[in-house]
């Protein structure tokens, strides 16, 4: 939903290149596999930290379980890590694809990292060719986000959620503290109300989504162990009807029974995991990657605001001054326009996503009981007129 814009930015930004080795982007390939005519960064430009450990999650905070493989409480899915991104939001573009899939591992004396091929189709004539293929790591897709967020600060990047195997030192703590405190102290005088009503949203959304997100996978939990528990029942019928000549049948019957239903089961928690699981959770990732756009229009914002004080009270150069508050004046208008723009656009589509994830689901859980009632209808119905038949065969003859 979100690559069209984000490949059309990466294309204006920049990209690291560099492949499965693991080494450092150089200058050779794009990242997202787009033309050698694209602009590119400078090798001395990267400012990737080789000597801090590479990323271990990528989007949808997927833990791994091993190199190759990813933990089943984070089912994976087109929606999650394993993503094939096609453009809907603008009809008139679809003519750009990309895959991202086949994570690999690599193990060298220094370090183990992943890696992804990233494929893009395309029909665009701006690109040499139609198709190209590359593996990027971790650290890849991290760099062109931050490239991203700094040149487009206030439209919104699809998410990328990573963590780091050791957190940051204690000077970079430090100096994270003393930003945020820095501009918790300056803040904003005169936030417009638009942007109030979108940040007081975005808050109320995301403490309801990471709610939504909690209950969804305790459920998935739970739904898991009662499958896991009834996949016992049905041999142990199997075994009872050996030892109970006069209920065979009905034992083995009730056996069946519980296969089927262990089968819808099944079929209901893939439903589960495929399609409400991710669609929630990377709305999860959203609400906070969307609270981050808000903060740095605040910033803008906020360095604006400190120009206008600074000029009134004659602080500094007034001539400086002036020509610095008419940049801004322009940045502020642009990154409050970018972010409109892209705020209806990501509302719009948040809402169609989560709707037709739960409404899914719904139907999903409603084909699920009605095909258990069968079963057990079924079941119950055989076992009533068998035992009509057998009433009717002990009931003495009238003379």
């Amino acid at each position: 939903m979100e690559g069209e814009r984000l490949a059309s930015q990466a294309r204006s930004s920049g990209l690291p290149a560099g492949g499965a080795t693991g080494e450092s982007p150089g200058v050779d390939a794009p990242l997202l596999g787009s033309s050698g005519s694209s602009a590119l960064l400078q090798a001395e430009v990267l400012d990737l930290d080789e000597d801090e450990d590479d990323l271990e999650v990528f989007s949808k905070d997927a833990s791994l379980m091993d190199m190759n493989s990813f933990s089943p409480m984070m089912p994976t899915s087109p929606l999650s890590m394993i993503n094939q991104v096609k453009f809907e939001d603008e009809p008139d573009l679809k003519d750009l694809f990309i895959t991202v899939d086949e994570p690999e591992s690599h193990v060298t004396t220094i370090e183990t990292f992943i890696t992804y091929r990233i494929i893009t189709k395309t029909s665009r004539g701006e690109f040499d060719s139609s198709e190209f293929e590359v593996r990027r790591r971790y650290q890849d897709f991290l760099w062109l986000k931050g490239k991203l967020e700094e040149a487009h600060p206030t439209l919104i990047i699809p998410e990328l959620s990573s963590h780091k195997k050791q957190g940051p030192g204690l000077l970079s703590r430090m100096g994270q503290t003393v930003r945020a405190v820095t501009l918790s102290m300056r803040g904003v005088k005169s936030r417009p109300e638009e942007f109030m009503e979108m940040n007081n949203f975005i808050e109320i959304f995301s403490q309801k989504i990471n709610l939504i997100d909690k209950i969804s996978q305790r459920i998935y939990k739970e739904e898991r162990e009662y499958s896991d528990e009834m996949k016992e029942y049905g041999p142990i019928h199997v075994l009872w009807s050996a030892s109970e000549e006069d209920l065979v049948d009905s034992l083995k019957g009730v056996a069946r029974c519980l296969d089927q239903c262990c089968q819808a089961t099944e079929k209901r928690m893939s439903g589960l995991s495929e399609a409400l699981l991710p669609a929630v959770h990377e709305y999860v990732l959203y609400s906070e990657m969307v609270m981050g756009v808000m903060k740095r229009r605040d910033q803008i914002q906020a360095e604006l605001d400190s120009k206008v004080e600074a000029l009134t009270y004659k602080k500094a150069d007034t001539d400086l001054l002036t020509e610095e508050i008419g940049k801004l004046e322009d940045k502020v208008e642009c990154a409050n326009n970018a972010l409109k723009a892209d705020w209806e656009r990501w509302k719009h589509n948040m809402q169609n996503d989560i709707k037709s994830a739960f409404t899914d689901m719904a139907e999903e859980n409603i084909h699920y009981y009605e095909q258990c009632l069968a079963t057990w209808e079924s079941f119950l119905a055989s076992q009533t007129d068998l035992h009509m038949e057998e009433t009717s065969e002990d009931k003495p003859e009238s003379h």
